[in-house]
């Protein structure tokens, strides 16, 4: 029977799986691939609606129960953290535009709308936790399409991006306020831990699963022109150079293998947010012993 895997369109998860989806991993089952956003894909996994399923590390605290967290496959490293973008002209603490009464440069969104890609996605979470002293005033989920656009339109102060829109974003007149990314390895020496791949509970082997991703991990690398066509038709109108830019950083030591540091990672961004109670407790077991 064909396994239901849910994956985004972005150049990384189709480079990464290019080869188990067109059934090129020997002894691996046929599959049945879903294309969603990583905010669908949290909600579409709190239903069990997939066998295999990209998710957000941020929603782990909601799913660990049903699903075998992966070592491999994911989206986590180093130099590649959300930004909050504001627009060049603007002072995203004041929605005006005027001085801040202050006199500071300080970041400062307490004033501000801001627009994020999903209420449970990591960059949401990484967010939260940078900006708990001074939060936005107002919080909108907003398809991630949209964000840049509003932001430089005016409709939001600040808005919070992810993958690509690191190297986009100028091209819209926009300013990277903060690099969440580099926040966070400056205060926790940890890499970022963005997107998990998991394995429903009592649905899928999850060591054979990890072998199964390894391998398309390895043919990736092994011959990229062979995922190339396949890659480029779910960019979303990306050119080639963003494409090869973002595959170059989101597909790295820690897709092939979580190992040690990637764990640590996942665990003090559970642990912090449980702390700050911005995500239920999460049994250090659960969130690391993938095949628990």
């Amino acid at each position: 029977m064909a396994l239901s895997l849910a994956i985004s369109p972005c150049p990384n998860d189709t480079f990464v799986f290019h080869a188990l989806v067109h059934g090129l991993v020997p002894g691996a089952p046929p599959v049945d691939v879903t294309y969603a956003d990583v905010d669908v894909t949290n909600t579409a996994a709190e239903r069990g609606a997939f066998d295999l399923v990209k998710v957000s590390y941020a929603a782990l605290p909601w799913l660990l129960d049903d699903y075998h967290l992966l070592p491999c496959g994911g989206a986590l490293g180093r130099g590649c953290g959300p930004l909050v973008l504001t627009r060049g002209d603007r002072d995203p603490g004041q929605p005006d535009g005027s001085a801040r009464p202050d006199g500071t440069d300080a970041p400062d969104l307490s004033g501000a709308t801001v627009a994020v890609p999903g209420d449970r996605t990591t960059a949401y979470l990484l967010f939260r936790l940078w900006a708990a002293e001074r939060p936005p005033a107002r919080i909108e989920v907003v398809p991630f399409h949209e964000i840049m656009p509003g932001v430089a339109a005016g409709r939001y102060d600040a808005g919070l991006v992810i993958h690509e829109a690191r190297f986009t974003y100028p091209r819209h007149g926009l300013t990277a306020l903060v690099d969440l990314g580099e926040w966070w390895e400056a205060d926790t020496g940890l890499p970022i831990p963005l997107g998990a791949i998991l394995a429903r509970r009592g649905a899928v082997d999850p060591e054979a699963a990890a072998g199964w991703i390894r391998e398309s991990v390895r043919r990736a690398w092994a011959d990229p022109a062979a995922s190339r066509e396949y890659v480029l038709a779910h960019a979303q109108e990306m050119e080639p150079d963003v494409v090869d830019r973002h595959i170059g950083l989101y597909v790295n030591e820690f897709t092939a293998d979580l190992g040690d540091a990637g764990f640590a990672a996942v665990q003090a961004l559970l642990g912090r947010a449980a702390d700050a109670g911005l995500v239920p407790q999460t049994s250090s077991s659960l969130a690391t012993a993938w095949t628990s």
